[in-house]
């Protein structure tokens, strides 16, 4: 039995014995532990020395450690009172808890009610790597700290690069809140924001609060400031205000709400710029959204947007998306899930954005469209039904009604996992009533088709060794045959219809055509072969290639566009695969081998060996029908790439070829600092063929505390795909979803 072990139950027992017993018996000097029992919790005591009577001082002395609960003291001196949980330390004083720990030359407490207070404490935070100081802390209770004078930073130790001051500073464990009093920042030594008050979470969760400022300037609008103001209203409610003030137009208030539910999540948002100084015009932007599951099989979803005017985007939006965008989607849709069939209702329409230049082509309005689609297997068999009922509506063009009905049967001859036929067998049936605007007496018609596939394919596979690495590389043949016979459909009408751009998926569909207003002819066999070369170690695939023809064995009488006459597609042709741990490959070919020529062709390149080193190199090249003067060739390159020390370049050139003219342009520095970031980003963008929109982002961000400036974060992930925002996550308020 070792010294201290006997030590420690020569305490026990003398704290148990009989007060007369034990009155004036001091315990021996050595490393020892005492445990005391008070009201609240066990209190555990470790030092070199502890003399002590029972319900009365103890006195420990030399590396002392004392343990209430998760709270633990350590000092070289400490008296404790056992009746009153009076506490004093001092020399070396450090409290710690699970998630803080203060140090300071002394402290005073009462470990019943947890108030006290110790001078000159430094504090560290340890959910977000904060530390700072003070003049004085004094605790209120068990999670609620006050610091005095109080200095704040994310920043390691030894590294003040920037400092939040306070006169005062609450931390509330309960709330997860910290609050400063009378703050200012000072970066690099300068101070650069003072508020009389602010707050900030303590836990990475959302709360209530202003968000850092955005500054920006637009050649649209003019210099820019937006002050967000975040609202956490309940668990799974919040809201977000933000004015955004433009020095050529106004004041734009943006607000946004987003609600979940048990069986239900949405968002809200109203924009508003009440006389533009510009148009001299109210102009707004509205969206809601929402998906609800109503239960028993049937959910519902909501999808409404609105604009005041044409150009709303075109001169207020921030990002190509929305700059570029002609169409709004306004629909609601009613469904219901069964196992084996579905069902949907959906009313829908468009908000059009036309542009001066020239007119945008308004879409059909469904209202409603109604689906159906079934599908039972019984052993190789399978049946599936599809079927669909539309009122399409226009202003101008012809109205109408129209159903289809597709039912068909599967029948899996071979179902291998090496080996696989399927014939198909189908008849589509289409019913057609004509409505208003129907100037050139389009009749009430039908039309009826049989339908007749087969699907057939092979997968060999051989495994081999390449250096020191295992692979595997398949071979993957593929025959897809279709037949449909010919029928005169130039009588009916095209609401939804066009032809489908050539690809691998539309090689081997059934229908030449996107939409049920036409369905080609077709006695015709498309070939495709599929090759991919398979990592052993982890399943990647390294490298791909796909290619296939079609032949067809009549010429297309039912068509949109010029058929292939020598009875030939375009041949496709892709390679591509993750190569290397960092770097991809992405390449496409359509050649037209009636004509010789390549129709288009892409290829894309990402090189990423680690965070924050990323290049990505594109060319596409699209071939114009009528001239070769009017062909698309651009160029792409984007990267995101450390320079020197600490600062990184981020770039994307986008590059008409045949125009000679820069589409897109981003162009901008990041320094990464240990606790702060700094961007510098000026982005330029067509969002028609006379109107750009030209941006300048200026962001500095202190991690964990507050971004301000402008934001270039959105722009950098959809211009530079894999772009890296290069600093940790940071803890604001608003942060996550309700």
């Amino acid at each position: 039995m070792s010294f201290c072990f006997r030590l420690f139950l020569l305490l026990v027992y003398l704290l148990f014995l009989p007060l007369s017993h034990a009155a004036d018996a001091p315990l021996p000097a050595s490393s020892v532990s005492a445990a005391t029992a008070s009201s609240e919790k066990t209190t555990y005591i470790e030092a070199q020395e502890v003399e002590g009577k029972k319900d009365a001082q103890m006195d420990a002395r030399g590396s002392v450690e004392m343990q209430q609960g998760t709270q633990k003291v350590f000092a070289d001196h400490v008296l404790y009172e056992q009746k009153t949980g009076d506490l004093s330390a001092n020399g070396s004083v450090r409290m710690e808890q699970a998630s803080e720990a203060v140090s300071g030359p002394d402290l005073k407490m009462n470990t019943f009610t947890h108030i006290g207070s110790m001078t000159t404490p430094v504090f560290e935070l340890k959910q977000n790597n904060a530390r700072g100081s003070a003049a004085l802390m004094t605790t209120t209770g068990p999670a609620f700290y006050e610091f005095d004078h109080a200095i704040f930073t994310t920043c390691p130790a030894g590294d003040d690069d920037w400092l939040l001051h306070m006169s005062r500073l609450d931390l509330d464990r309960e709330s997860q809140i910290g609050t400063a009093h009378n703050a200012w920042v000072e970066f690099e030594g300068v101070p650069i924001l003072y508020t009389p008050w602010m707050d900030f979470p303590l836990d990475g969760a959302r709360h209530t609060g202003f968000l850092g400022p955005i500054y920006g300037n637009t050649v649209s609008g003019g210099l820019e400031l937006t002050v967000p103001f975040y609202w956490n209203i309940a668990p799974n409610y919040d809201a977000t205000i933000a004015p955004r003030d433009m020095s050529k137009r106004g004041i734009l208030m943006q607000d946004e709400f987003r609600f979940k539910e048990a069986n239900s999540y949405g968002e809200i948002h109203y924009d508003e710029l009440a006389n533009d100084r510009i148009t001299d015009t109210t102009r707004y932007h509205a969206t809601f959204k929402e998906t609800q599951n109503l239960g028993h099989g049937f959910g519902a979803t909501v999808n409404l947007n609105r604009v005041s005017d044409s150009n709303y985007f075109q001169d207020l939006s921030t990002t190509i998306q929305d700059a570029t965008q002609t169409q709004l989607l306004n629909e609601g849709v009613l469904s219901y899930g069964a196992g084996w069939w579905s069902a949907s209702v959906r009313a829908q329409t468009f908000q059009t954005l036309q542009d001066a230049l020239g007119d945008v082509a308004i879409p059909y309005q469904r209202m409603p469209q109604v689906n159906l689609s079934a599908q039972k297997v019984f052993n190789d068999t399978t049946l599936n039904m599809v079927d669909e009922y539309v009122d399409f509506r226009h202003p101008t063009l012809v109205e109408g009604q129209r159903m289809v009905l597709y039912p068909s049967v599967t029948y899996s001859l071979f179902n291998d996992p090496g080996f696989y036929v399927k014939p198909k067998l189908g008849i589509s049936f289409t019913q057609y009533e004509m409505g208003v605007n129907n100037s050139t007496s389009i009749p009430n018609t039908s039309r009826t088709l049989p339908i007749f596939s087969v699907d057939s394919g092979m997968t060999f596979e051989r495994e081999f060794t390449l250096g020191a690495g295992e692979y595997v590389q398949t071979l993957e043949p593929r025959l897809f045959y279709v037949k449909i016979p010919y029928q005169n459909q130039d009588n009916l009408p095209l609401y939804d219809t066009s032809q489908a751009a050539i690809s691998f998926a539309q090689l081997f569909t059934e229908n030449r055509f996107y939409g049920n207003d036409r369905i080609g002819d077709a006695n015709m066999a498309t070939v495709g072969l599929t090759s991919r070369l398979i990592d052993g170690a982890g399943g990647v695939e390294r490298l791909h290639m796909n290619v296939a023809e079609r032949f067809s064995f009549s010429t297309p009488q039912v068509n949109l566009v010029a058929p292939d006459v020598n009875g030939r597609s375009d041949i496709l042709l892709s390679v591509g695969g993750k190569v290397t741990r960092a770097l991809t490959l992405d390449s496409m070919l359509d050649y037209d081998p009636n004509a010789m020529v390549t129709q288009s062709s892409s290829i894309t390149m990402g090189y990423k060996p680690e965070t924050g080193k990323l290049l990505n190199l594109g060319y596409h090249f699209t071939k114009d029908p009528t001239s070769s003067a009017n062909d698309v060739r651009q160029d792409d390159i984007s990267a995101q790439w450390p320079l020197f020390w600490r600062w990184y370049a981020v770039t994307r050139w986008s590059y008409s070829v045949s125009q000679h003219l820069i589409t897109q342009r981003l162009i901008g520095l990041e320094y990464n600092q240990s606790c702060w970031m700094l961007r510098l980003v000026a982005q330029k963008f067509w969002t028609t063929a006379t109107q750009y929109s030209d941006q300048i982002f200026i962001q500095l961000e202190l991690n964990d505390l507050v971004a301000l400036g402008s934001d270039p974060l959105s722009s950098l992930r959809s211009s530079i795909p894999g772009y890296s925002k290069l600093n940790a996550p940071t803890t604001k308020p608003g942060q996550g979803s309700p």
